[in-house]
């Protein structure tokens, strides 16, 4: 049982204070003419999934599809609840959580979501929950380019429309970090991308996720030390 939307309250119950829970934090929000809208919780979803088949006690949540995403707002199809609502959202969830499960690990593959998450975790912490939260630390292209292209292909390959990939505006994403905030994505690049696609493929794809999910538990198992480990 690692999947809490398929589970029975019994189910839960019985677990205990044994289970974690992870909840894949996403964004709907455009990924060039290539990618779908779900990319982000698409692979956030995969990553604790991926996690939860080598981590026994781990139970994955239904995905939070919606962040922080004013960036791209200038797309047809994105939909952001902006910073503060992102924030509230993880804080209510994870209030929420609490009640069954003593420990909630927030899997978050939105950078647009990093600072809300961030006061999200520190909030909880500071009210006594064990809460934590983790990204996964791809190098490459910032958006829609061969990293992320490569993840869908190996995820959800139907969904990528692979003859529309084409490079976007490839200049380091520490140069755009500025004029992002103050003026979106679209301004820096029509189509969305920001990097280059060409050449992603499913097996560089699988590798990635490999690289991740191995990090993701190594964290998992780390907390699950420090846990126990703990005075009672």
């Amino acid at each position: 049982m690692n999947e809490l939307g398929g589970a029975t309250w019994p189910e839960i119950e019985a677990a205990g204070s044994a289970a974690l829970l992870a909840i894949p934090v996403g964004s709907t929000e455009q990924h060039g003419p290539h990618l779908p809208l779900s990319t982000d919780t698409e692979i956030a979803v995969a990553l604790a999934e991926h996690a939860a088949d080598q981590v026994a006690e781990l139970v994955v949540a239904p995905p939070l599809p919606y962040g922080s995403s004013g960036e791209h707002a200038d797309f047809p199809g994105t939909l952001s609840i902006g910073q503060g609502a992102t924030e509230l959202a993880l804080l209510e969830l994870c209030r929420s959580a609490s009640q069954s499960f003593d420990r909630t690990i927030l899997v978050s593959t939105h950078g647009g979501n990093a600072a809300p998450v961030r006061a999200a975790v520190e909030r909880l912490r500071f009210e006594g929950r064990d809460v934590i939260a983790w990204s996964p630390s791809w190098k490459g292209d910032a958006h829609a380019g061969r990293v992320e292209t490569s993840l869908m292909l190996a995820i959800a390959p139907r969904r990528v429309r692979l003859e529309l990939a084409r490079p976007g505006n490839v200049d380091p994403i520490e140069q755009l970090f500025e004029d992002l905030a103050e003026s979106g994505v679209r301004q820096l690049a029509e189509s969305g991308v920001l990097g280059d696609p060409t050449g992603a493929d499913a097996e560089h794809g699988r590798e990635l996720l490999s690289e991740a999910v191995s990090e993701l538990v190594r964290t998992i198992e780390a907390w699950q030390r420090r846990a126990s480990d703990a005075p009672r």
